[in-house]
């Protein structure tokens, strides 16, 4: 008969283990405590009142009607329930991509609501895919790719962007989208020609004022309260007469399964619409996740919060929904209300499919500019401005950086916004190891080590000796630049050079081009009668310069552990008497 072996028990055992990492829900539900479950449902209830408002806001800003802002919120819910590892993060529709979302659908949709959805649902999926395969790759680290300028200029940006857009809606006026600052031009040239409904205006514009003011009581839920009372107030009035438009009557009924598929649509700017709302969705929700993870002292995979993600956007994209994220507002709510598990969304979401099946025409009445003023409030807590003061005063490149990137949404959108800050930042990466610090070493006198000559002048250089320090990898893009300074600091050495040892303890990795650099370099000096030693390299470099065929030209003798260890072998090797600038080999140690 034949038995498992402790092997294979231990892969059958690994691969139970996975399946539990990429399924969260089942640990939540092994750990249940039965004293949460009050909660949870209280806080699902409380959480409610805010999802209704939003969803339909956002869905309104980002192009298409509001009911479909519901659907967006019930099944992503759900799904980042089975797949999220965040035990209180909210998912659903959210301003921030609001402006990426909208500038797709209105440029491939041309107004047609039915073809909005489609487009919207089909960027959700490809935000979906994308997000599931690198979680599955394990690329969770890739928003880190963007510095904190960076993300704060792109971040005000989307904020002008997404202000910008519900203006029109706040003043009931209809205008061509051709990005924001022509927008601005747009609605002045429309407020010029007197075509504002000053009706629509005040409600929007109360329903503002009110939300901001009431965002300094915590406990109040400010968005409802302003959402009640501008439907009452149109309802009561009669205001929808007067011009103010109005949600209207909304489906009743729960989403269905549907495959997306708007026919003639631009496919290439549907995909690139959908990486970069996955990216910008990703970034919030890493960060969003991470914060409430350090404050219940857990951590969250960035890997398995991606797929948890990517399962959220999918579902949305199946059910005419439209890509969603993580919620810095409505996940503080829920947190509040004293959610535990994610089975407060789930509560939400139950509550929201409710709201539908039973009394969807309770929202008949709700304005839109009230909704624009639910955008508009949500925008202005986007933008961040105090650390930018902060790093005006500290490191004033980075300061223009950021400034660049709300440039280049303001100017050229969203979409082109978040390619430029992309490109900003590859080039930002490059730009420090392309043109990275170097040092020439020295002995100080009262200081341990070897130093840097430039910030200590009265530093002691060794004669015939060159200690050289390269603080960056060694690749294509800097390996000519290493070879110049390098040569520099030979020449302008106040003795005959008889050995460089690079300091090459910063040194983490050697591409092709450089080694190729290094080989030229090697026989450069070879012919001048100068040695090239290392210290302190890292033995994965050093394993790459055997794989490139340099240590066989070296020898093993011309690398050392320390720079010490380097300095001490040329002082014995060429009976050298003393250290500084006057200093010169004893006759002995000429060759």
């Amino acid at each position: 008969m034949r038995t498992n072996s402790p092997i294979h028990s231990k892969r059958g055992t690994g691969s139970a283990q996975r399946w539990l990492r990429s399924l969260p829900v089942i640990q939540v539900v092994k750990g249940y405590q039965a004293s949460w479950l009050p909660k949870d449902l209280a806080a699902g209830l409380v959480l409610t009142t805010m999802l209704v408002p939003v969803g339909i806001a956002y869905a309104e800003a980002s192009g298409v009607p509001g009911v479909y802002g519901l659907y967006a919120t019930i099944v992503p819910l759900l799904a980042y329930a089975v797949f999220g590892p965040s035990r209180i993060l909210v998912l659903g529709p959210d301003s921030a991509l609001a402006a990426p979302i909208l500038a797709v659908v209105a440029q491939v949709a041309a107004g047609d609501p039915s073809r909005a959805i489609a487009v919207a649902s089909m960027m959700a999926i490809v935000s979906g895919v994308v997000c599931v395969v690198m979680g599955i790759l394990r690329l969770g680290f890739i928003t880190e790719l963007l510095s904190k300028p960076i993300r704060y200029g792109y971040m005000n940006g989307i904020a002008l962007a997404v202000l910008i857009s519900q203006l029109p809606k706040l003043f009931a006026i209809s205008i061509e989208e051709h990005g924001p600052l022509r927008d601005i031009v747009s609605l002045a040239q429309a407020i010029a020609a007197g075509k504002v409904n000053w009706i629509s205006f005040a409600v929007g514009a109360g329903s503002l004022a009110l939300i901001l003011f009431l965002k300094r009581f915590e406990k109040l839920p400010g968005i409802l309260i302003a959402v009640v009372l501008a439907t009452l107030c149109v309802s009561v009035f009669d205001l929808d007469d007067l011009g103010v438009k109005v949600l209207g009557k909304i489906p009743q009924g729960l989403p269905s399964f549907a495959l997306p598929w708007a026919s003639g649509a631009d496919l290439t700017k549907i995909v690139l619409g959908g990486c970069a709302v996955a990216l910008i969705a990703f970034a919030d929700t890493s960060v969003l996740s991470r914060t409430f993870a350090a404050r219940a002292n857990s951590r969250v995979d960035p890997n398995q919060e991606m797929i948890g993600l990517g399962a959220a956007n999918l579902a949305a994209g199946l059910f005419q929904g439209f890509p969603i994220s993580s919620s810095s507002s409505r996940t503080p709510v829920a947190e509040a209300a004293g959610a535990k598990t994610q089975l407060t969304g789930v509560v939400g979401a139950v509550a929201v499919a409710a709201l539908l099946l039973a009394a969807p025409n309770l929202l008949r009445y709700l304005p839109t500019s009230a909704l624009a003023a639910v955008v508009i409030a949500a925008a202005i807590g986007l933008f961040e401005i105090n650390d930018l003061k902060r790093i005006f005063r500290i490191q004033q490149w980075e300061f223009w950086l950021s400034i660049a990137c709300l440039a280049g949404v303001a100017i050229f959108g969203a979409i082109p916004g978040i390619c430029l800050a992309v490109m900003i930042a590859i080039i930002e990466f490059l730009w420090d190891g392309w043109r990275p610090h170097f040092a020439v070493l020295a002995r100080v006198p009262g200081l341990r080590g070897y130093h840097d000559l430039k910030r200590y002048p009265h530093g002691k250089r060794i004669s015939g000796l060159v200690l050289f320090r390269w603080d960056a990898p060694l690749f294509f893009a800097n390996a000519e630049l290493f070879q110049e300074r390098l040569s520099e600091a030979i020449a302008e050495s106040p003795t005959r050079v008889r050995r460089v040892v690079v300091a090459a303890e910063p040194v983490t990795s050697v591409d092709v081009t450089s080694a190729d650099m290094l080989r030229e370099l090697i026989h450069k000096l070879s012919a001048r009668g100068i040695e090239l030693h290392f210290a302190e390299l890292k033995d994965p470099v050093r394993d790459k310069l055997r794989r490139f065929e340099l240590t066989d030209l070296l020898g093993d003798a011309q690398f050392h552990p320390t720079i010490g260890s380097a300095v001490d072998e040329y002082l014995g090797k060429h009976a050298v008497k003393e250290h500084g600038d006057d200093a010169s080999p004893a006759p002995s140690g000429e060759t």
